[in-house]
């Protein structure tokens, strides 16, 4: 269930409490008259299922009540209520199916924005990274991957595509890029300084690594890891199971494809560079196409559920 609570001007009230009767899976609905200051207006509140709320939060914001009060959503834990159990009932679909686009859309937009704790959980990540590869350590390099925050610009892409929105599609790939960028760029500096410090060598880079040689020998599996993992991210980010996502991230090379990139393009090694490179793109592109389809694929799923909802009534 969602929990709902607006503010809207007095002589709005009975416009939206109407579209809220109408909407099915609505329960607990609140009136508070003349309740808000700031905004002024009344406060209404109620609950609703989660596969009812894109319909509601979408009638909500073509009335413009985000522009002349407020629309705030909360994710309800639990909720001990016959009434609550009948709007879930009546609601077409399954909650843990719905997509809420709104919700979707500002959480893409905060994760796909360039910020300076984006680009240093980035560079850590590949630092992280850069150790691991040249010591051939397959723990480091799934710590690095966990860490790694590009998932976030990733879905910003895809949402971007499917919603048709360019200004979140072109901050999310200056996300990506640049954060990529800038993170290589560092490691490359890390790496120095590490070989300054006898810690790193170009023999550790040259020799056998069967834990890690994998990274900068990409395959056509490479696209399909990262074409199953961007689908799995997408559908933890639609379904609200956040947990999910840290497998997503100790599944695709991104972060270890950058490192290694970084680390042997220091020591010359341009075909390490080239084929790291080629990894990096490769899982980069795989879960851009991925999520993409999956958000379309939900997208006609869902409509066509509204279509029998509303033949049905």
């Amino acid at each position: 269930m969602l929990h709902l609570r607006l503010i809207v001007p007095a002589d709005r009230t009975e416009e939206v409490t109407g579209l809220l009767r109408r909407t099915v899976g609505t329960t607990h609905l609140v009136v508070l008259a003349g309740a808000a200051l700031d905004p002024a207006g009344d406060v209404i509140t109620c609950d609703v299922a989660r596969e009812a709320g894109d319909e509601l939060l979408r009638g909500l914001r073509e009335r413009g009540i985000d522009d002349c009060g407020s629309i705030a959503v909360e994710d309800i834990d639990l909720s001990l209520s016959r009434s609550a159990v009948r709007a879930e009932e009546d609601a077409p679909g399954e909650g843990a199916d719905a997509v809420l686009w709104e919700q979707l859309g500002e959480a893409t937009h905060e994760e796909s924005t360039l910020t300076v704790t984006y680009v240093a959980f980035l560079t850590l990540a590949t630092m992280l990274a850069a150790c691991g590869v040249v010591l051939d350590n397959a723990l480091l390099i799934v710590g690095a991957m966990a860490v790694g925050p590009e998932f976030g610009p990733l879905a910003g892409i895809c949402t971007a595509l499917v919603q048709r929105a360019p200004r979140l599609a072109w901050r999310s790939l200056v996300a990506l890029l640049v954060g990529f960028a800038v993170a290589m760029v560092l490691t490359v500096g890390f790496s120095y300084l590490m070989d300054g410090m006898d810690l790193f060598s170009a023999h550790q880079v040259e020799a056998d690594r069967p834990n890690t040689s994998f990274i900068w020998q990409p395959d056509p599996l490479s696209f399909v890891v990262a074409f199953l993992a961007g689908i799995a991210g997408t559908l933890s980010l639609t379904s609200a199971k956040s947990g999910a996502l840290v497998g997503v991230a100790i599944s695709v090379t991104t972060v270890p494809a950058a490192a290694n990139a970084a680390v042997a393009f220091l020591y010359g090694d341009y075909g390490q560079t080239w084929g790291s490179s080629q990894q990096l793109l490769l899982n980069l592109a795989g879960i851009v196409v991925a999520g993409t389809l999956t958000l379309v694929a939900q997208k006609y799923f869902w409509a066509g559920q509204r279509r029998r909802a509303v033949r049905k009534a």
